[in-house]
C-alpha cells in the first residue's frame, strides 16, 4: 500500500468532520507543518479549501502558544535577573549597582544553529526571518528563538501568520495541481 493509499484509507475511516481535525492536528507538528498537513489532507480526499484551513488553524495555534509560553518565560527570566541585581545592589549597600554586568558571567558561545538564526534575524529582521525561516526551521522553532530574542508577541504572530499562510497556500496550490493533473 502507497502513502496515497494510506492517507485516503485513513481519511475513509472517519467522519467527515473529524477529517480536518486531523489535518490541524497534522499542522501542529513540526517539520510537518501547515504544508505537510494541508498536502496530508489534500491526498487523502479532504476539499483543497478545508485542507488548507484546517492545515493554518492548526499550525498557527500551535506557533501561538509557543509564542505565548516563551515570551512569558523569557519575561519571567528577566525579572528574575533585574531583582537578582537589585538584591545584589541593595546588599552591597549603596542601592544603586555601579556596573549592571558586574559578576555577570560571560556569554555563552552559540550553538551553529542559533547563530545561524541570529545572523538571519540581523540581516532580515522579523518579517524576513518568518518568511524565509520555513526553508530551514519549522515555523515553531523560528516563532520560538523569536520570543526568546525579546520581540513582541504580537509582531511575531502577525509575520508568522503571514508566513503560514503563504506557505501552505502555495504549496497546496502545487500540490493540488499536482493531484489534480495525475488524476
Amino acid at each position: 500500500m502507497n502513502l496515497v493509499d494510506a492517507l485516503q484509507d485513513l481519511v475513509g475511516h472517519v467522519p467527515d468532520l473529524v477529517q480536518p481535525l486531523i489535518v490541524a492536528a497534522a499542522g501542529a507538528i513540526p517539520f510537518v507543518e501547515g504544508e505537510g498537513a494541508a498536502t496530508i489532507g489534500i491526498i487523502g480526499g479532504i476539499t483543497p479549501a478545508i485542507a488548507i484551513i484546517a492545515a493554518i488553524v492548526g499550525n498557527f495555534a500551535c506557533v501561538a502558544v509557543l509564542v505565548l509560553l516563551g515570551s512569558g518565560a523569557r519575561r519571567a527570566v528577566v525579572t528574575r535577573s533585574r531583582a537578582r541585581k537589585q538584591a545584589a545592589a541593595v546588599a552591597a549597600g549603596n542601592g544603586v549597582a555601579a556596573d549592571p554586568d558586574l559578576g555577570a558571567d560571560p556569554a555563552p558561545a552559540l550553538s551553529p544553529r542559533k547563530a545561524k538564526f541570529q545572523r538571519a534575524f540581523e540581516r532580515y529582521g522579523v518579517p524576513g526571518v518568518s518568511l524565509l525561516g520555513p526553508l530551514l526551521l519549522p515555523t515553531q522553532f523560528t516563532a520560538t528563538m523569536l520570543a526568546a530574542a525579546g520581540v513582541g508577541r504580537a509582531r511575531i504572530l502577525i509575520w508568522q501568520g503571514v508566513a503560514i499562510v503563504g506557505w501552505t497556500v502555495a504549496v497546496s496550490l502545487v500540490i493540488g495541481g499536482v493531484v489534480t493533473t495525475l488524476s
